[in-house]
């Protein structure tokens, strides 16, 4: 069996050992260690990373994720060791430690949660760029705020994360959570003030190396509430990032950093008052249109930049008046051209089933009235109209 370093010394980033095994699989080769620093994936938490270097020799392997087997550390390499070797292991340390955080981060924030609430954390999960908690129960983006202030409040009394192992018997008088029944030597990690949690995983030993936790964003999910985080330099990247967005905004609104959000309202206002007026304006054109047309019969019109709801306005406004059937078309050749066809108490039911057949279009409505898109040029649209 594997002597489990990480678990004598979490902050253990190099170390000796002896090849005891190597196996093929079909990308990638299975090599057992007699001890590791390595920590295999487990509890939620990703296996870590780096490289083994054969001692004397110079050559070097890259490990590309850690199991565990059997009581056995497995570390997926990219090439073969021989067993026997002594081989110098070297973890991705920058890696180990956003799990860490991360890791210890979320045991904060699902205590104080269990605690508040009564609530339990059923999934947990460490991406590449987010964690997720799943939790059984509802709770206010409001609660979320108020648990991230208390969070970040034990990381800065940076009190030590306490570690123990008991026995079944002895575990009986601790008050933990737990998401199965344990048996065996059980290891429960403790956050004074926040969470008291049986876990495998690695942990910080002090609250103050966490940095910052970062609750990102809440949503309901299967009954209960799924949670995004970040803690630590993630949550520094994260946010740095945001204020990066910020100041960008910030600079195009004229406004200052801590006020963008007020100067998006007031433009969204604005915005808002200008498509009010310019739908007026383009209301009075369509009725001027459609006072022009006035007994023409069949209508074919090109129009540029209009919207696929204006499209349809359009030709709804001069089929009144045209007396025959009308055709709206706006787009490019290159783009395609949105369409509505209307004819008043008519029947275009086939001659869209051709059009769009022809000019490789889709789109549908009532009997009488048609909305669509076509991804064909004006000629073909022209061509079609011409003796219909």
């Amino acid at each position: 069996m594997t002597e489990k370093l990480y678990y004598q010394d979490t902050y253990c980033r190099e170390f000796e050992a002896l090849v005891t095994a190597c196996e093929e699989g079909k990308s990638r080769f299975g090599v057992v260690l007699d001890r590791t620093a390595f920590y295999p994936e487990g509890g939620g938490q990703p296996g870590d990373t780096g490289y083994l270097h054969v001692c004397g020799e110079g050559e070097t392997v890259k490990v590309l994720d850690t199991h565990e087997k059997n009581g056995e550390v497995v570390h997926y390499t990219d090439r073969p060791l021989e067993a026997g070797v002594k081989v110098r292991g070297k973890i991705d340390w920058q890696h180990r430690m956003d799990l860490m955080q991360n890791h210890s981060g979320e045991h904060i924030v699902s205590g104080l949660i269990h605690e508040k609430f009564g609530y339990e954390n059923v999934g947990f999960h460490m991406g590449k760029d987010m964690i997720t908690i799943d939790l059984n129960g509802e709770f206010t983006a409001e609660d979320m705020r108020e648990i991230e202030r208390r969070a970040n409040q034990v990381v800065w009394e940076n009190v030590p994360v306490q570690i123990c192992n008991y026995t079944e018997e002895e575990v009986k008088t601790v008050e933990y959570r737990s998401k199965k029944e344990l048996h065996g030597s059980i290891r429960i990690v403790t956050f004074p003030g926040a969470d008291v949690c049986a876990c495998c995983g690695t942990h910080v030993k002090n609250t103050g190396e966490i940095g910052l936790i970062k609750l990102i964003s809440l949503q309901k999910f299967k009954g209960g509430m799924r949670m995004e985080m970040l803690c630590g330099r993630k949550a520094y990247l994260y946010v740095e990032h945001i204020c990066s967005q910020n100041q960008q905004i910030s600079v195009a609104l004229s406004a200052k950093p801590m006020e963008t959000a007020a100067a998006v309202e007031r433009l969204k206002t604005a915005a808002a008052d200008t498509a009010y007026r310019l739908a007026g304006l383009e209301e009075k054109l369509f009725e001027e249109k459609a006072a022009c047309l006035t007994g023409k019969g069949d209508v074919l019109l090109f129009e540029e930049n209009l919207s696929a709801d204006s499209v349809r306005r359009l030709a709804a406004a001069v089929m009144e008046t045209c007396g025959g059937r009308c055709v709206v078309c706006s787009g490019t050749d290159e783009a395609g051209y949105k369409y509505a066809i209307g004819e008043k108490d008519g029947d275009l039911r086939e001659t869209v089933k051709e059009f769009n057949t022809v000019c490789s279009g889709r789109g549908g409505g009532k009997p009488f009235f048609v909305q669509g898109s076509v991804n064909t040029g004006r000629a073909e649209i022209e061509e079609f109209w011409k003796n219909r």
